[in-house]
């Protein structure tokens, strides 16, 4: 009994191990039938890929080569129709030209005939000029067989005659102009001018060169000077003015020309005065707040004069400008003082004469410009005053009524023309201005000096303080119709010259005398 289970165990692992064998080869055939099959199926697809890339390459080729024989087929066509367009227009300028050789070919024949015409035009006028010659020549033979003078006498006698004619006719129409012109303007100008001056009174101040400071004591002197002059040294080194201490008492005098620098020094020494400590680092704190304390003197100054004439609208820059000139005189005549009356004046003439009185009053104001810093920029004050006034964009009517105040250029309008009025007006009334005694005495010397260069004046004479002129001419060499022609000549050469207040008045005199005596 265990024999026969143990064979039937055996026989039973024999035939499951025969049928694994059988299964695994089974296995084994299938999977080898579906891997050719499928390698079969891949190498196909390989073969089709292939053959549509061989069509599509083929079909790519064929397209190519149409597109390159369409393009050059394209390019052969346009090459061919520019040639015949380069062809038609080398044609056209062959014509031109050919056209244009025609044209130049008639055009030299004709010229060529005229040529020959002109010559025979200049042989004839030859002929005709000989022949005209010599016949002026026969008349002026005749003419000076007539009348007993030679051409060049009868000439001079001619020209002798037609020049006293309208030498007589220019005295006489220049005298009737004058007389006309005086006579229609005297009454209006002298209304306008008098209404001016009673409705503007302005202080005028008379400045010099020099300040004067009072000193509680004449000890101050010593402690001014410093030991060995250090003191004063510092404080003439930064003002740059002159200190002049004397034998006068109790007083030190400041010199300089520039009046900014000399009003700093004035401040700060009366400040070091008051204050006692006088050493060069006080000295140096002095003059700093006394030059600030000046430059905000100078803008409020500046600011005033605008606010007082009812100016407005005027560059910050101008307006310190203007207060530079509280500092600043002419002739003795303080340049801001003059510049408010100047613009009042004009204001006031504008008004009687229906112009614009606020435009009036700035070009009077702003007239004088230059001479607030004429003392540190080459150049008169009028090129000065226009170029500020350019740069700081003032209208055209402003800027040549500051050129033209003083008749360097021509007025362009009304408002320069007031201008000009009222600037006269304001230094010419007595007592506005005055000179030093040098200046007064070369400018007398001048004027007479001008006088005696002109021909025909015997003496001349500067009189009421060089406000007129007399001149004494000799009879035999100057007419009366001479006299008026010399006065305006001697006005334009003293106008030309020399600078002056007012204006002078150039009085020709021509007195002839015939002396007997009777036995």
């Amino acid at each position: 009994m265990q024999i026969s289970l143990g064979l039937f165990i055996g026989v039973a692992v024999a035939l499951a191990l025969i049928v694994g064998i059988i299964t695994h080869f089974v296995t084994v055939s299938n999977l080898r039938k579906n891997a050719e099959s499928k390698i079969g199926n891949a190498e196909a697809k390989a073969r089709e890929i292939i053959d549509d890339a061989v069509k599509t390459a083929e079909t790519t080729k064929k397209e190519s080569l149409l597109e390159v024989k369409e393009e050059s087929i394209r390019t052969k066509n346009e090459l061919e129709k520019e040639t015949k367009e380069r062809r038609a227009e080398l044609q056209r300028y062959e014509k031109r030209v050919l056209a244009k050789e025609e044209s130049v070919d008639k055009r030299s024949d004709v010229l060529e005939h005229r040529e020959n015409k002109l010559t025979a035009k200049e042989e004839h006028l030859r002929q005709r000029e000989a022949k005209v010659e010599e016949l002026s020549q026969k008349r002026v033979q005749e003419l000076e067989r007539i009348s007993g003078l030679t051409s060049e006498q009868a000439k001079e006698y001619l020209l002798k005659t037609v020049e006293d004619d309208v030498k007589h006719d220019t005295a006489k129409m220049v005298r009737e102009l004058e007389t006309q012109a005086k006579e229609e303007a005297d009454k209006k100008a002298k209304e306008y001018v008098v209404n001016a001056i009673q409705r503007c009174a302005a202080d005028h101040v008379a400045e010099t060169t020099i300040s004067v400071v009072q000193l509680p004591s004449d000890e101050m002197k010593g402690r001014i000077i410093g030991r060995e002059g250090r003191n004063i040294r510092t404080l003439e080194t930064l003002t740059g003015v002159e200190l002049i201490i004397d034998d006068t008492p109790e007083a030190v005098v400041l010199s300089g020309f520039d009046p900014i620098r000399r009003e700093v020094a004035r401040i700060a020494l009366e400040r070091l005065i008051v204050d006692g400590r006088i050493h060069p680092a006080r000295i140096e704190e002095m003059v700093e707040k006394a030059q600030k304390e000046v430059d905000t003197m100078i803008r409020e100054e500046g600011e005033a004069a605008a606010l007082d004439v009812g100016v407005t609208g005027i560059h910050p820059e101008l307006i310190r400008l203007l207060g530079r000139m509280k500092f600043r005189t002419s002739y003795g005549q303080n340049a801001l003082k003059h510049s408010i009356e100047v613009a009042q004046l004009s204001g006031l003439i504008a008004g009687e004469i229906g112009l614009d009185v606020r435009l009036a009053k700035r070009a009077g104001l702003l007239h004088d410009i230059g001479k607030s810093i004429d003392h540190d920029v080459e150049g008169s004050h009028i090129q000065i005053g226009s170029d500020l006034c350019r740069k700081y964009k003032e209208s055209a009517t402003i800027i040549n009524a500051v050129e033209a105040h003083h008749g360097d250029v021509e007025p362009q309008s009304l408002i320069a023309c007031v201008v000009q009025a009222a600037d006269t007006i304001s230094a010419a009334r007595p007592g506005a201005r005055r000179e030093t005694i040098e200046t007064y005495t070369n400018r007398l010397k001048q004027l007479e000096d001008i006088t005696n260069q002109f021909k025909g004046v015997d003496k001349s004479f500067a009189i009421q303080a060089g406000r007129e002129i007399r001149v004494m001419v000799v009879p035999e060499q100057v007419s009366d119709d001479d006299m008026v022609l010399l006065a305006r000549d001697i006005a334009k050469q003293i106008e030309f010259e020399l600078e002056y207040p007012g204006q002078i008045k150039v009085n020709v005199i021509r007195e002839s005398r015939a002396t007997d005596y009777a036995k």
